[in-house]
């Protein structure tokens, strides 16, 4: 009796005609380096990670009426350049405006305490933003302000349904609202999703544009990552 070998599961490809052979990035394309990670046999209905959208445009996902709900931060000072201000003028059934958007903030500053960090909500139709409020008196945002943020923001979605889905934006390479650690520097995207997800956040998470240029590092689609990260760490394969 003959004893078969299994076969090597053939890689499907990606493009018609040549595609293949002439879609090939090289170190001058932006790109990022996608990683399989998980059993995709495997499925719950537990809301048990964030997904990080790689290549995807935010805005273009918000009109395209693909969520619900929008976290961000928003300022007293002046959102026209931030993703708030750009989206309520993209949006033509919107009553809001950047003008509109920083005086509502400011109406709520005023009465909180310095530290504090409100999450304002305002309804623009097709999309509910809620944003959180960067403190009264500082030109950016910490890990802790975001930590106490999200913990209102994942109660806020998690006990309503009709909140779901939910983007967010990664509050890195920000034109408006900055955010620093504790040296005063930009955090990690791992520090970041480690805080989002910590409080209770397990919406969908979007990286700034500038980190779609990553390559040679590699990334995961979700947080938690692989636990093969924290085994290289400790100086294992």
């Amino acid at each position: 009796m003959t004893k078969t070998t299994p076969s090597t599961p053939k890689v499907p490809r990606l493009y018609d005609d040549d595609g293949d052979h002439l879609i090939q990035a090289d170190s001058r394309s932006p790109r990022v380096i996608l990683l399989p990670s998980g059993n995709p046999r495997e499925a719950s209905t537990d809301r048990d990670r964030i997904r990080i959208q790689w290549g995807q445009h935010l805005l273009a996902d918000m009109l395209a009426h693909r969520y619900r709900t929008l976290v961000c931060g928003v300022n007293t000072t002046d959102n026209s350049s931030g993703i708030i201000g750009m989206l309520a003028d993209l949006l033509p059934t919107s009553q809001w405006n950047p003008v509109s958007i920083t005086a509502h903030a400011q109406m709520f500053a005023d009465s909180t305490s310095p530290d504090d960090v409100l999450v304002l909500k305002f309804d623009m139709d097709a999309v509910e933003v809620l944003a959180l409020l960067r403190p009264k008196g500082r030109d950016h945002f910490t890990l802790e302000d975001l930590n106490r943020g999200f913990q209102k923001i994942g109660s806020m979605i998690e006990t309503r349904s009709d909140r779901l889905p939910c983007a967010s934006v990664s509050f890195l390479g920000a034109a408006s609202n900055h955010l620093k650690d504790d040296k005063g520097e930009e955090p990690t995207f791992e520090s970041v999703l480690r805080t989002m997800f910590d409080a209770g956040y397990r919406g969908d998470v979007y990286p700034s544009l500038g980190m779609w240029e990553l390559a040679p590092t590699a990334v995961w689609a979700s947080y938690p990552f692989s636990d093969s990260l924290k085994v290289m760490r400790s100086g294992g394969f």
